[in-house]
């Protein structure tokens, strides 16, 4: 008889069919197992990538592709460097072993995905069509007879050595026999890096690396990443003001014009609906971010009552002259010591929230406003939330009205050291020891944001007034201040010029301007459109400046430090910054010289005699510039806290030192 032709998988039916009459049943189990290609488990068994020719190229990037995509964000940035040298290695490969139709393929299937920094390398791969072409190409030969250093924490290391294991049959082992054939990964024990951290600028500005192990690529090769990527201050930003709910905006326009009739203001004195117009109106426009961009809750009667005492005191408010002739302008400041009394003494009025595991760094109160004296109609505008934040790692969320905990907000992986209401409330800003800003919401028990990219621990943290934005600020080796998009997530800013921690962060209320002090006594302005320095201003002792806080016109700015003086300054540029440069000098230990600061300009530098603690240290030189415009000093009271209500009047609130 013939042999048949038929094949094995036409004859496994027929074959089952006879065992199953004769009763075999261990037998045609076993063969349907094999026929049907199933593991002991009665699982599929997956084919091999490996196995699947110049398509193991394909799946292996696509599987690392997605792996690092959907990574945790201080991953991301380190993970990324992987992706370009398995790309061009592939093609290398393809084209070296004659699949050239194949490589052109997945040049154009994952080309696309480099080609904001890697389009020059992207036209030469084009050209590469032979084995012989690669020998002859200067640049081929380079990746060809080089391995590609990428340095890697030692947490991101172990993360993508795990994946790999875990993958090896979907494409793991075609990328783990790329990275020990063509890569040479150097893991190291610093933290995880960013495009935007300062040890990336510093090392990519100098074209050099700081340490053998962070140097990266093969050299004469372009690994993708510029200093004019990292720093780009010129991105255009939205500072114009957030728009006012309609309804909102709608029912204030009827308050105000109601409140106007029943009490008309005295002649010379703009109408409500006037100041409105004027100053505090606020509508959808280019310059400023889309009411969609960032959800609130819809808006309540104590928005409501809060927006119209806003337009009053606004409008009521004290003017403050700037500087004229060196004479500073009459500006109150109203001084708060406060003394521990170590539980010796009962204070009355008072609650204490109990349910920190540790220490509390921060506390901020939810946006509010005091009404008038006597005012008991409508709802309560104060604050009626409570933020704190402590090195248990968490952040608590208290009433005000039943003095309890109501939510327990949980990410940060150390002491949480900064937590800042936002502007209109609802959110929230945080920073910690684990080098991340986060942006929560009051109603969501995770973040809705992290941003990373500070390479020491974040200890500042501010708002920008339309609630787009947020600042932060590193201390340690960092020392730069980051503007950070609430909307994207992204990086849009990055300030250097500090020398010393930055200890103050604030933003003024028209946007513009960012304040930063130091621990030198330091204070530096930025102008946010642009991404460059205004100007610096000196006038406090070395301890720090702690607290910082813009007039409501944006025109002064006060300023409070551990050399124990309040300090009141003028934000415009002077005309002539350099009259009267040498300044004055004022004492150290926290002790400025009262009969010098408030008497005008001064005539050159002097030497203050004042003595440090126990006058066994002569006093050290501090340097004043013009557009300081007055200075308040304490007896012995560093200024923890300064605030400039909204009435022009300034607060500061200082500790008792013994």
């Amino acid at each position: 008889m013939a042999p048949s032709n038929q094949s094995l998988p036409n004859l496994d039916p027929q074959v089952i069919e006879y065992l199953v009459k004769k009763g075999y049943n261990r037998t045609e189990q076993m063969l349907r197992q094999e026929s049907s290609n199933l593991d002991k488990d009665g699982k599929p068994i997956p084919e091999r990538v490996e196995d699947l020719g110049t398509q193991k190229y394909t799946k292996a990037f696509q599987l690392l592709s997605n792996w690092v995509d959907s990574n945790l964000d201080i991953y991301k940035f380190e993970l990324k460097k992987l992706l370009w040298p398995v790309f061009i290695y592939s093609f290398l490969d393809m084209i070296t072993y004659g699949f050239t139709i194949d490589a052109e393929a997945f040049l154009h299937d994952f080309g696309p995905r480099f080609e904001k920094f890697h389009h020059e390398d992207l036209q030469l791969l084009e050209t590469l069509k032979l084995k012989s072409h690669i020998d002859e190409n200067p640049t081929a030969k380079l990746y060809r007879s080089q391995k590609y250093k990428v340095p890697l924490n030692n947490n991101v290391y172990q993360a993508l050595i795990t994946f790999l294991e875990a993958n090896s049959k979907t494409g793991g082992t075609v990328l783990l026999n790329i990275l020990v054939a063509y890569l040479e990964i150097k893991t190291t024990e610093r933290g995880n890096l960013d495009q935007y951290s300062f040890e990336a600028i510093v090392s990519r500005s100098e074209d050099t690396a700081n340490d053998e192990a962070d140097q990266e690529g093969i050299p004469g090769t372009f690994i993708g990443v510029t200093n004019k990527d990292i720093i780009n201050n010129a991105a255009v930003l939205k500072l114009g003001f957030t728009p006012m709910d309609p309804d909102l905006a709608a029912d204030l326009r009827a308050e105000l014009e109601d409140e106007d009739i029943r009490n008309p203001p005295k002649p010379g004195v703009p109408t409500l609906i006037e100041e409105h117009e004027r100053r505090i109106k606020r509508e959808e426009s280019v310059e400023g971010p889309k009411a969609s961009e960032i959800p609130y809750p819809p808006s309540r009667a104590r928005d409501l009552k809060m927006e119209i005492l806003k337009i009053k005191e606004s409008r009521d408010r004290f003017t403050i002259d700037t500087r004229t002739g060196g004479i500073g302008a009459g500006i109150s400041i109203c001084m708060w010591t406060f003394h521990n009394t170590l539980d010796t003494a009962t204070p009355t009025n008072s609650r204490r929230l109990i349910g920190h595991a540790g220490p509390v760094y921060s506390l901020s109160f939810s946006p509010g406003i005091a009404s008038a004296p006597g005012d008991i109609s409508g709802p309560s505008t104060t604050s009626k939330l409570l933020l704190s934040s402590s090195s248990d790692k968490t952040v608590r969320l208290w009433s005000l009205e039943t003095f309890t905990c109501l939510v327990v907000y949980k990410g940060h992986e150390g002491p949480v050291w900064n937590v800042k209401w936002g502007p209109f409330g609802h959110y929230f800003a945080t920073c910690g020891w684990d080098r991340t800003v986060r942006v929560w919401a009051q109603d969501h028990i995770s973040f809705l944001r992290m941003m990373v990219g500070h390479d020491t621990s974040v200890n500042q943290v501010a708002w920008h007034p339309n609630g787009a934005y947020v600042f932060s600020a590193s201390d340690t080796s960092d020392k730069t201040v980051r503007m950070w998009s609430f909307v994207t997530g992204e990086c849009v800013r990055v300030f250097t010029g500090h020398t010393e921690f930055i200890s103050a962060l604030e933003c003024s209320p028209d946007g513009k301007i960012l304040a930063s002090a130091d621990g030198s006594g330091c204070i530096i302005l930025w102008d946010l459109a642009k991404g460059t320095q205004i100007k610096r201003c000196r006038g406090h002792a070395k301890g720090g400046v702690w607290s910082l806080s813009f007039s409501v016109d944006s025109d002064c700015l006060i300023s409070g430090g551990a050399d124990g003086t309040v300090r009141i300054w003028e934000v415009k540029v002077p005309d002539d910054p350099y009259k009267d440069g040498g300044g004055e000098i004022v004492g150290t230990g926290g002790q400025a010289d009262a009969t010098r600061i408030n008497g005008g300009p001064a005539t050159g530098s002097q030497t203050n005699t004042t003595s440090g603690a126990g006058g066994k240290k002569k006093g050290k030189e501090t340097m004043i510039t013009a557009d300081q415009i007055s200075a308040y000093p304490t007896k012995k009271s560093p200024v923890y806290k300064v605030k400039f209500t909204q009435m022009n009047c300034g607060i500061a609130g200082g500790v008792y030192l013994p």
